[in-house]
């Protein structure tokens, strides 16, 4: 009876020292789920590279249905607000900035700023730098130039207020009527470090985000923030 006592003693730990260490390879693993709030990512099983997704134009009042499917599918993204759209919409940078979002600068009005003067550059760039901080957004570190157009002019500006420029890698054309399989398929020429552009707007960019989402899984590929410093799409810091 005494060695059957101890060999109790003895057998019981195993079950959850090897149940802890299930949970920690599990958790290495990225296969782990929390069931208190929201599921882990899937994405953040393996992560070789990252890439940036960013949504021009916004906000709007596309953007809660825009920021729930990046929220379902494990996705973080930037998002390029107007100034004006940011004055219209605070609630919405601030739904942006709670989804997890990176807030960035894409001018008050959307003109062709080449062809605007220095003072009207300098007024685009800075009541967009306002407006978004004002809804709650913080300050943008990340500049996009309207159709990505850029100069000197531009690009002075842009750094007096403390601005990096980001244009894009690959361009996903929901701009100009891409169907969502040829938006799924633009992501998917994503490399590590990469950017490609989106719109706020975009039906079909919305409905691609499920697939754009398990295509990045399949290669090993995360959402990830876009750095100031190099413009590069790097892990969220």
């Amino acid at each position: 009876m005494d060695s059957q006592l101890s060999a109790l003693r003895v057998r019981r730990p195993l079950r959850p020292l090897a149940t802890r260490l299930a949970v920690v390879v599990a958790v290495a693993a990225g296969t782990l789920t929390v069931q208190a709030g929201s599921p882990v990512p899937a994405q953040a099983a393996v992560c070789n590279g990252y890439v940036g997704l960013t949504f021009d134009d916004g906000p709007s009042g596309n953007t809660p249905a825009l920021l729930n499917a990046l929220r379902q599918n494990g996705l973080r993204a930037t998002m390029f607000n107007q100034g004006q759209y940011a004055a219209a919409h605070p609630a919405q940078v601030r739904a942006q900035v709670s989804a997890g979002m990176w807030v960035g600068n894409h001018s008050y009005t959307h003109p062709h700023l080449t062809q605007q003067s220095q003072a009207t550059v300098d007024s685009e760039i800075y009541r967009t730098q306002q407006a978004i901080a004002s809804a709650g957004g913080g300050t943008p570190r990340l500049f996009r130039p309207p159709y990505g157009e850029t100069n000197a002019t531009v690009k002075a500006v842009a750094a007096k207020y403390g601005l990096t420029e980001i244009l894009w890698n690959v361009d996903s054309q929901d701009w100009n009527g891409a169907t969502t399989d040829a938006i799924v398929a633009a992501a998917g020429r994503l490399t590590s470090g990469q950017v490609i552009l989106m719109h706020d707007w975009s039906a079909n960019s919305l409905s691609a985000i499920p697939r754009i989402a398990q295509g990045l899984t399949a290669r090993g590929l995360c959402a990830g923030m876009i750095s100031p410093t190099t413009g590069r799409a790097v892990a969220p810091g």
